[in-house]
C-alpha cells in the first residue's frame, strides 16, 4: 500500500466550534415527529418513479456519471471534496490509487443521485424529502465508514497491533447494550451537574410539582431592583444558561448587577401525561411571582430560550389578557413562533408521522427524550452518528468529553399533552392568529403584549433560521430590538465576550423584510451578551444594595443550585 505513514485522523476534528455549529439542536424545537421509515421509503420510490416516467434527466445524469467513472478509471479525474468534508483527509485518498479512485467514484456517484432530485419534477416537499431518504443512504455507503475504505482505521489498526479494534468493538457493544445503537457521543465520566457544570453559585427558592426556581447569589455589591427570570425549553436541562465558568450566561448576567432566576423543569413521567400548557403557564405564573415578592419588585424581565420562548410567548399574552403587567421586557434567543418556513422538520411533517408521534405520546405518557434525541441524530447523520461511527469504532477512540455535548445527551421528556399542543401549535401556526390559541381560560393574542422585546438570531441557524427568529419580536405589540449573531443555533446562547470569532449584526430600521433589516445592519466584533445587557440594564430599575442572603421569609432557600429536577433522568 502506498501512503503508508502516520494515521490522519478522518473524523471532523472535535473542536468546541465544531461541536456547537452540528448541534444544531439543542434547544430548538427537537422534532416532535419520529422519522417514519415508511414515508423515507415512499419518497426514495417516488424519486425513482419520476426518473423512469421522465428519463430525460436520468440519462443525462447517467451518461455523465459513466463518462467521470471511465475518467476515474484512467486517473484523469479531477473530482475532489469539498474543504469542509473531513472524511478524506488522510493521504491516501490523495496518494494511493485505488483509494483515489475509491473517493471520486463514491462522491461521482452520490453528486449524481442527489442531483437527480433537483432536475426531476417534484413538488417542494417531496423534493426535500427525496433528497433527505438519499443523503441518508449515500452517508451511509461512504467508503470511510467501512474498514477496508478507510486507510487511517486501518493503519491505527496495524500500528495498535488490533488494540483499536479490540477497543472499538467494546464501545460497538456498549452502545447497543446502552445507547439504542447509536455511536455515544460524549464521555460522560468527564462532567458531574452541579461540580463542573451547571456551578455558579445559587438556591432553590421556590418548587412546584412543575418546576424550580433557582435564585443566583449576586457578584456585585448593587444589582438592579428588577429581576431577570430565565425561562429553558422544555426539551432541555436548563443549566446550558449556567454550562461552566467563563461560558455561562448566568455567571455574565450576575456580573452586569443582574439579580438572576432560573427555571428548571421537572423531567415528566408517564404519570404527568395530563401537564399541558395551562400547567406550565400556571406554574410560571408561581414562579414569577416568588421572583417579585423575593425581591420586593413589582416586575420583572423574562428570557424564553429557543422552545422556551414559546411558553414565554403564551405566558406574555395570557397575562396581557389579564391586564397583568408584572413582565417588563422578554427576551427571545433563537426563538421562532411563526412555523410557516421552510425547514427539514415541517417538510417531514405529514398527517401519517403526525398521528403516528401524538398516538406514540398518548400510549407511553410521554413524547421521549431519547427517541427525539435519535430522530435530532439522523437529521445530521454525518456529524451526529458517522462521525462519532469511525472515532469510535473504527479508530478505537474514546468519545469526546465537551460540555455542550454532555448537556446535549442530559436528555428530557415532553408530557403527551404538551407534546400534542406543540404539535398543534407548530402545524397550525397558532401563535399567528390571534385567539385561535386559549390558555388558563384567555385567548392568545400575542399583539396585546406591550413589554419591551429583545430577539436574537444566528446567521449559521438551521433548526431557527434567523429570518423566522426576525419575525419573532414584530408579533408583540410593545417596542423591539433585533440582533443577528454570528456562529450557529447553540453559540448564539452559550456566546461568551472575548471569543474574538464572534460578531454580531445591529439594525435600527424596522424593514418589514428581514433581508432588507441586514443589509442595512452594522456589524460588531465580540458577544451580543454586552449589546444586550445594556438594553437590559435600562429596563432593570435602579440599583441597590446587593441582599446578603438568598431567598425572603416567605420563600426560603430549600437546598444548594442546581437543585433537585436537574438530576431526573428520562
Amino acid at each position: 500500500m502506498n501512503s503508508i505513514s502516520e494515521p490522519v485522523n478522518p473524523v471532523q476534528p472535535l473542536t468546541r466550534d465544531l461541536v456547537e455549529r452540528t448541534l444544531v439542536s439543542a434547544m430548538a424545537l427537537n422534532p416532535l415527529v419520529a422519522l417514519d421509515r415508511g414515508q423515507l421509503l415512499a419518497a426514495a420510490g417516488r424519486v425513482a418513479a419520476r426518473a423512469v416516467a421522465r428519463p430525460k434527466p436520468l440519462g443525462v445524469r447517467t451518461t455523465a456519471l459513466l463518462r467521470e467513472l471511465g475518467q476515474i478509471a484512467i486517473g484523469k479525474s479531477a473530482v475532489a471534496p469539498p474543504s469542509s468534508d473531513r472524511r478524506f483527509v488522510d493521504p491516501a485518498f490523495r496518494d494511493h490509487p485505488i483509494y483515489r479512485r475509491l473517493m471520486q467514484g463514491y462522491l461521482a456517484w452520490r453528486e449524481a443521485l442527489l442531483g437527480l432530485v433537483d432536475e426531476i419534477d417534484l413538488d417542494g416537499k417531496s423534493r426535500m424529502r427525496g433528497q433527505f431518504a438519499l443523503s441518508l443512504l449515500t452517508e451511509a455507503l461512504a467508503p470511510t465508514n467501512f474498514l477496508v475504505g478507510n486507510p487511517a482505521a486501518l493503519k491505527r489498526a496495524f500500528q495498535t497491533r488490533g488494540t483499536s479494534l479490540w477497543r472499538g468493538l467494546r464501545h460497538l457493544v456498549d452502545d447497543v447494550v446502552h445507547n439504542g445503537g447509536l455511536p455515544a457521543q460524549v464521555d460522560q465520566r468527564a462532567f458531574r451537574v452541579g461540580e463542573t457544570l451547571g456551578c455558579s453559585v445559587g438556591q432553590v427558592v421556590f418548587r412546584n410539582e412543575v418546576l424550580e426556581l433557582v435564585q443566583y447569589a449576586p457578584s456585585t455589591p448593587q444589582v438592579h431592583q428588577r429581576s431577570l427570570v430565565m425561562i429553558p425549553p422544555q426539551i432541555n436541562k436548563f443549566y446550558v444558561l449556567d454550562l461552566a465558568k467563563g461560558r455561562s450566561l448566568v455567571e455574565f448576567a450576575l456580573a452586569q448587577g443582574l439579580q438572576v432566576f432560573a427555571v428548571s423543569w421537572r423531567n415528566p413521567t408517564p404519570a404527568q401525561r395530563e401537564w399541558g400548557l395551562d400547567t406550565y403557564v400556571e406554574a410560571l405564573c408561581e414562579a414569577t411571582d416568588a421572583a417579585r415578592e423575593i425581591t420586593g419588585s413589582d416586575q420583572v424581565n423574562v428570557m424564553g430560550v429557543c422552545a422556551g420562548g414559546i411558553t414565554t410567548s403564551i405566558l406574555l399574552a395570557h397575562l396581557a389578557a389579564r391586564g397583568d403587567e408584572r413582565v417588563a421586557s422578554a427576551t427571545f434567543p433563537v426563538t421562532v413562533l411563526d412555523t410557516q418556513v421552510d425547514s427539514i422538520t415541517f417538510q417531514l411533517a405529514s398527517e401519517r408521522t403526525v398521528s403516528a408521534a401524538l398516538a406514540r405520546s398518548q400510549k407511553e405518557g410521554v413524547m421521549s427524550g431519547h427517541e427525539m434525541a435519535r430522530v435530532f441524530s439522523w437529521l445530521r447523520p454525518n456529524d451526529l452518528v458517522w462521525n462519532y461511527w469511525v472515532s469510535n469504532y473504527l479508530l478505537g477512540n474514546e468519545p469526546p468529553a465537551f460540555d455542550i455535548l454532555y448537556w446535549n445527551n442530559d436528555y428530557t421528556n415532553l408530557p403527551a399533552t404538551l407534546h400534542a399542543e406543540f404539535l398543534e401549535i407548530f402545524l397550525k401556526n397558532s401563535l399567528c392568529h390571534p385567539g385561535s390559541l386559549e390558555v388558563l381560560g384567555t385567548p392568545i393574542d400575542l399583539g396585546q403584549v406591550r413589554a419591551d422585546i429583545y430577539g436574537v438570531g444566528a446567521l449559521a441557524d438551521h433548526i431557527t433560521p434567523w429570518e423566522a427568529c426576525y419575525r419573532t419580536p414584530r408579533l408583540f405589540g410593545g417596542k423591539r430590538t433585533f440582533i443577528v449573531s454570528t456562529g450557529g443555533h447553540i453559540q448564539a446562547v452559550v456566546n461568551p465576550v472575548g471569543n474574538p470569532k464572534m460578531g454580531f449584526f445591529v439594525n435600527d430600521a424596522d424593514e418589514a423584510q428581514a433581508q432588507l433589516w441586514l443589509k442595512g445592519a452594522r456589524e460588531h466584533k465580540g458577544s451580543w451578551w454586552q449589546h444586550w445587557a445594556s438594553w437590559l440594564a435600562a429596563r432593570s430599575g435602579a440599583k441597590r444594595s446587593a441582599p446578603t442572603a438568598l431567598g425572603s421569609a416567605l420563600h426560603s432557600p430549600q437546598m444548594a443550585a442546581p437543585g433537585r429536577y436537574v438530576h431526573q433522568k428520562a
